[in-house]
Parts: C-alpha cells; structure tokens; sequence
C-alpha cells in the first residue's frame, strides 16, 4: 500500500527551502563591499572605503616605484575639496586627468593611500549627448 504524503510535510520542507534562500541572499550581500563616498565626504574616516571621484592633475611618479601621485575631486564639485591619492599597481588604459575614477583604500596623515589594483575607471558613455558651448542648459 502506498503511503499518501502530508501536506503539512510540504508545508514544512518549502518553509524551511525559502528560509535557507532568504538566509543565503542575505549573507551574500551583508558585508559584501565598502562604502562609496566623494572626497569631501573622506576627512576623519579612518576605515577603508572606496573613494570616488575625478581625477585632477598633475598626475607624477611611476605606478610601481612609489606609485602615482595625484589629487581626487567630488564629482561637479571644485578643485579646492581635491584630496591627495598615491596609488600602486597597474593603472587602467583609461586613466587620466578629467577622467571619474574609483579606488579603494585608506586615509593616512591627509593622503588618501589605495590598496594595488583597486582602480577602476568609469567609461564616458558615447550615447550622452555632448554639450554644446553655446547652450546655457
């Protein structure tokens, strides 16, 4: 004789599934990065996070010899909030001055030091329509 299955077995087994797949989402993006914020945002913060901003010049030195030098700014924002950055590692093909960059890192006595191979550069996107000097928009 076959034996018919409970419905409260069922119950019971798909509670205890969407319980472990809430659990596992959870823990998956719990902790999973460091907090983004602006140079402005940086003075006093002593844990690491990821700096994001664009890129002021001159950029000086060599990426692996004592790392490049330069100075990072809020986004729209002026050159007078630019924090120091030395960076080590290999520099994305994409790096210059004016360029949006993100790096991850530490303040230390004022410099921004970021952890090697933690830059990542923000592609312009050729689909924005170019400003036009002569609009006041």
């Amino acid at each position: 004789m076959a034996r018919k299955a409970s419905p409260a077995r069922l119950v019971i087994a798909l509670s205890v599934a969407a319980v472990l797949a809430v659990f596992l989402l959870y823990t998956s993006i719990a902790g999973g990065g460091n907090p983004s914020i602006a140079p402005s945002a940086l003075k006093g913060r002593t844990a690491k996070v990821q700096l994001v901003g664009v890129v002021v010049g001159p950029v000086r030195g060599d990426s692996h010899a004592g790392g490049k030098h330069f100075r990072l700014r809020d986004i729209g924002g002026s050159r007078a909030t630019g924090v120091p950055v030395v960076y080590s590692g290999s520099v994305p093909d994409l790096f210059k001055v004016g360029r949006e960059i993100v790096v991850v890192g530490r303040l230390r006595n004022g410099v921004f030091v970021s952890e090697p191979g933690s830059m990542i550069t923000k592609c312009p996107s050729k689909y924005a329509p170019k400003k036009n000097a002569d609009d006041p928009a």
